[in-house]
C-alpha cells in the first residue's frame, strides 16, 4: 500500500495517511507556494509607499540595524521599518522588536513584531487590548494548531477582534471577539510559522522546547509591558494546542518556582491562572480509542450502521494502535513514537477522510476544489490578507517574506519526532493541584478531536479533584446573554461558587473551531471562565 501524504493542520497528529485505495496523492497547503515572494526591490518600493511619514521621517539618514535611544526607548532601523527594540538582561539571548500598527480593530492599541531568539529564530506576535477594561481585564495568550499553523487562523477566522471577509480583500468587525474580555495575544509559533521565521534552516520539532522559547516571549513582553503584568494570565488554544499548552505552562510554572526560591525583581513572576483547549489533543493513547467510538455512535455519525463493515474494520485498528502509542509512552523515542503516528493516522483516519466529509465538522461535505485542502476556503482569504504589502508594513514585517497559514514542514518536521503522540496531560496534574485551572471544551461535530476522546482522558486525569469529577453528571450550559442552551459543562472544585478547578463543557452543533461555528456561545464561555464564575445557573 503506498503513502498518501495528506496533511490536516488542524489536526493535532498531522502526518502522512496511508491511501485504502492505494493511489498516491498529494494535497497541498492554503498559501505555502501560491503566493509568490517580492523581491527585494518591491520590498523596498512596498515600504516607501505603506510606511507612514512620521516613520519615514525617523528612519531617514539612519543605516539598516543601527540602533539609537529616545525618550528612554531604544529603536532599531531593519529592513527599511522602525521597531522599538525590547532587552532583558536575564534573557540575553532574546529581545523584542515591537510596532503599533492600526488594523483590524482601530478602536483598541495594538502592538505587534518579533521575540528574536538568538538571533537565528523569530516569533511574530500581534497583541489587542481589551475593548472593555485593559487595566483589570486578564491578559490572554493564543495558539492555533498544526503544529504548523498560524495564530492568525484564530485571529481573522474564530475569535479575534475583526473577521477575514470578501476573499482576504478586507476584514470586518467581529462583535463576538475574545477581547471583549480580555487583552490578547496571539503568537506564531514556533518558528517557520506564519510570519515566523528562522535564520539558515533554524527550526523547533519538539513541543517543549516551543513552550520554553513562549515563555522567554511572554517575560519580554511583560517587561516591556508592566501594565498588563499584573492581572489573571491565562494560555489558550486548540488541536495541538492541546499538546503544546501542557507544555508551556510547564515551562510559565517551573519559571514561577524558580522565583520562588530565588526571586529577582526584573523577572515578572506570571500571574498565571489558567489554561484552556478546545477540540485538542492531550493523551493521545485515551482519544485514539474514541475514534471508532465517534464515527460509528456519536452524534453526528459518519457510517450510517454501527454494526456494518466500515466500523467494525475500524474497531479492529484500535487495539494496534493503542498499543503504539503506549509504547512511545513507555519508551519516549523517535523509534517507538513516529510508528504510532503513522499507524494511528493512517488506519483511523484514512478512512474518515475518503468519506468525503469535512472531519474538523462532519455536518459538512469537503470539496477540496472549491473549499481548498483544510475545507475552509476561508484560509486561503487569510493568506490573501496577510501578504497584502501595506499590511505587512503595518504589522513590522518585512514585505518580501510570504505569509501561509499553515507550513507543510513544520508539521513534518513535528511528525517525524513524534512529538504529537506523547503525552502531555501528565504534565498537568502538579498544575492543577498547585492551583492552575483547566478547562476543556469540545464541538460535538469534531472527528479530529471529538468531544467523545476529550471526556474520557479529563476521567482518568489524576489530580486531587479526580475523584469528585468523575462523579459528577453533565448540566446544561446555557448562555447568559440569550438564554440559549449552548451545551452541557462538568465540574469539579466550583462548590457552586466558580467556574470550577477541572471543567469539562461539550459545545452543542459547533464543530474543531468553536468560535467559528458558535461564536456567542464561545465568547460566553470564556468570558465567564476567565472571570471565575459558574458556567451553569444550576
Amino acid at each position: 500500500m503506498k503513502a498518501v501524504a495528506v496533511l490536516l493542520p488542524l489536526l493535532s497528529l498531522s502526518t502522512s495517511f496511508a491511501s485504502p485505495t492505494g493511489e498516491q496523492m498529494v494535497l497541498g497547503l492554503p498559501g505555502t507556494s501560491r503566493v509568490p515572494s517580492l523581491s527585494s526591490g518591491d520590498a523596498l518600493h512596498a515600504v516607501n509607499e505603506w510606511l507612514d511619514d512620521a516613520k519615514k521621517a525617523i528612519l531617514k539618514g539612519k543605516n539598516n540595524l543601527e540602533k539609537w535611544y529616545h525618550d528612554g526607548k531604544e529603536f532599531i532601523k531593519q529592513n527599511e521599518l522602525l521597531y522599538e527594540l525590547v532587552s532583558h538582561p536575564a534573557f540575553e539571548n532574546h529581545q523584542l522588536r515591537v510596532t503599533e500598527p492600526e488594523l483590524c480593530d482601530t478602536t483598541v492599541k495594538q502592538y505587534s513584531g518579533y521575540l528574536d531568539i538568538a538571533d537565528d529564530k523569530h516569533l511574530f506576535f500581534w497583541f489587542f487590548e481589551s475593548r472593555n477594561s485593559p487595566s483589570t481585564d486578564p491578559l490572554v495568550l493564543w495558539l492555533n494548531g498544526g503544529p504548523g499553523c498560524s495564530s492568525s487562523t484564530g485571529l481573522l477566522f474564530e475569535l479575534g477582534p475583526c473577521s477575514i471577509a470578501n476573499e482576504g480583500k478586507n476584514t470586518t468587525f467581529n462583535k463576538h471577539s475574545w477581547t471583549s474580555s480580555a487583552n490578547m495575544i496571539f503568537l506564531d509559533q514556533p518558528v517557520n510559522v506564519g510570519f515566523s521565521y528562522g535564520d539558515d534552516g533554524t527550526t523547533v520539532n519538539t513541543s517543549p522546547v516551543a513552550g520554553k522559547d513562549v515563555y522567554a516571549f511572554l517575560e519580554l513582553f511583560l517587561s516591556r509591558f508592566p501594565e498588563y503584568s499584573k492581572q489573571p494570565f491565562h494560555i489558550s488554544g486548540e488541536s495541538y494546542a492541546g499538546t503544546f499548552l501542557p507544555n508551556v505552562a510547564t515551562a510559565i510554572w517551573d519559571g514561577n518556582k524558580q522565583l520562588d526560591i530565588a526571586p529577582n525583581p526584573s523577572i515578572k513572576k506570571i500571574n498565571f491562572e489558567s489554561i484552556l483547549i478546545g477540540n485538542g489533543i492531550t493523551d493521545p493513547y485515551v482519544q485514539m480509542g474514541s475514534v471508532a467510538d465517534y464515527a460509528c455512535n456519536g452524534p453526528y455519525p459518519v457510517y450510517s450502521d454501527p454494526e456494518g463493515p466500515e466500523c467494525s474494520a475500524l474497531r479492529t485498528k484500535v487495539p494496534t494502535c493503542q498499543r503504539l502509542v503506549k509504547s512511545c509512552y513507555n519508551y519516549d523515542s523517535k523509534l517507538t513514537c513516529v510508528p504510532a503516528i503513522l499507524y494511528c493516522n493512517s488506519q483511523l483516519f484514512g478512512p474518515l477522510v475518503q468519506t468525503g466529509l469535512n472531519l474538523y465538522d462532519v455536518r459538512k461535505k469537503c470539496d477540496r476544489s472549491k473549499d481548498g485542502d483544510l475545507c475552509y476556503v476561508q484560509m486561503s482569504w487569510i493568506d490573501a490578507w496577510m501578504n497584502d504589502a501595506k499590511n505587512k508594513v503595518a504589522l513590522g514585517v518585512d514585505p518580501s517574506r510570504t505569509f501561509a497559514s499553515c507550513n507543510t514542514d513544520v508539521n513534518m518536521a513535528f511528525a517525524l519526532q513524534g512529538d504529537g503522540v506523547h503525552n502531555s496531560a501528565k504534565l498537568l496534574s502538579e498544575l492543577i493541584d498547585g492551583g492552575i485551572r483547566l478547562l476543556i471544551y469540545a464541538g460535538n461535530a469534531d472527528a479530529m478531536c471529538n468531544f467523545m476522546g476529550n471526556e474520557r482522558w479529563l476521567d482518568v486525569l489524576e489530580s486531587s479533584f479526580q475523584n469528585e469529577f468523575v462523579a459528577a453528571k453533565p448540566i446544561p450550559w446555557v448562555t447568559l446573554g440569550t438564554g440559549k442552551l449552548a451545551g452541557t459543562v462538568r465540574s469539579a472544585g466550583n462548590g457552586g461558587f466558580s467556574a470550577g478547578n477541572i471543567s469539562y463543557v461539550v459545545v452543542h452543533e459547533a464543530g474543531h473551531m468553536v468560535p467559528f461555528d458558535q461564536p456567542e456561545a464561545a465568547l460566553d464561555l470564556f468570558s465567564r471562565w476567565i472571570a471565575n464564575t459558574p458556567l451553569s445557573l444550576n
